[in-house]
């Protein structure tokens, strides 16, 4: 009986192993595990492609090696980096002609840097500035208002919001390189070039900070008085009437410069920045 069942699991566990190979099993009792893991470890063994066999020893070292060949996987990971995109990019820049809702047009006050809202009589239209008013796409886009930044034309002065004190003031302000406002990030303080287009309607539009928000760019009730800063309950004027214009360029395709404000703006170089 003995040699019968040596016969039917020599029969039975006769795999073709390549020449000088030999499969020596014993009958001590063993477990399942260690059954299967010897099941797993011949399949796979018959089903690599082995290198010629130098001699006939074959120690466990050589089937934990062909095991670890078979199971392991080798897994290579990729990181992939990409430069963070701006919450503010610059898509275009439109030349505007802007009043406020009192059609007084705006004057750059010599030595004070201000800028002014004026009703102006015939012949003083060379005083009033034109804007170039860059837009911009947002990564959380409204519905409801345009991010724009406030440039004088033929300058690199832009309007800017500034706290001095316990409230937000506007300035003009000079930078140096206007590249830098083609793409803006959230945190960043450039920031404060930055305003919220939102029209009503009626042709006007008002101008609120990005930074500080509920802060809108106003006109005094008085004439000549400077652009100012103020909240929705302030007795001043909130709405201005902003014109996209077609404007003449000299032969350099530099833009015609009132001469009185060309030579203001190189006077005051540099201004003292936010």
């Amino acid at each position: 009986m003995e040699s019968e069942m040596k016969s039917n699991l020599r029969d039975m566990w006769t795999p073709k192993l390549p020449t000088g190979l030999d499969l020596e099993l014993d009958f001590h009792p063993r477990t399942m595990k260690q059954v299967v893991n010897l099941v797993v470890a011949l399949e796979r063994f018959k089903g690599s492609k082995l290198e010629p066999v130098l001699g006939t020893e074959f120690t466990d070292e050589n089937l934990l090696d062909i095991m670890m060949d078979s199971i392991v996987e080798e897994k290579t990971v990729f990181e992939c980096f990409s430069t963070p995109s701006a919450d503010y990019s610059q898509r275009n820049q439109l030349q505007c002609k802007i009043t406020d809702s009192e059609k007084r047009s705006l004057v750059c006050v010599p030595n004070s840097m201000e800028l002014h809202a004026v009703m102006l009589q015939g012949g003083a239209e060379n005083r009033k500035v034109h804007l170039n008013m860059s837009t911009y796409l947002n990564l959380t886009p409204s519905a409801e208002a345009l991010t724009v930044a406030l440039g004088i034309r033929g300058t690199n002065l832009y309007l800017s919001c500034c706290k001095d004190g316990d409230e937000p003031t506007l300035h003009l302000e000079l930078v140096d390189d206007i590249n830098t406002l083609k793409n803006i990030s959230a945190d960043s303080d450039l920031v404060r070039f930055l305003f919220y287009k939102q029209d009503n309607g009626l042709n006007l539009s008002t101008l609120v900070s990005v930074l500080y928000s509920n802060w809108y760019i106003s006109t005094a009730i008085e004439n000549n008085k400077p652009l100012e800063l103020c909240q929705v309950d302030a007795e001043r004027h909130r709405n201005f009437d902003i014109q996209e214009v077609d404007l003449p360029k000299t032969d350099e395709g530099n833009v015609h410069v009132n001469n009185r404000f060309e030579t203001l703006w190189k006077s005051v170089w540099p201004l003292k920045k936010c």
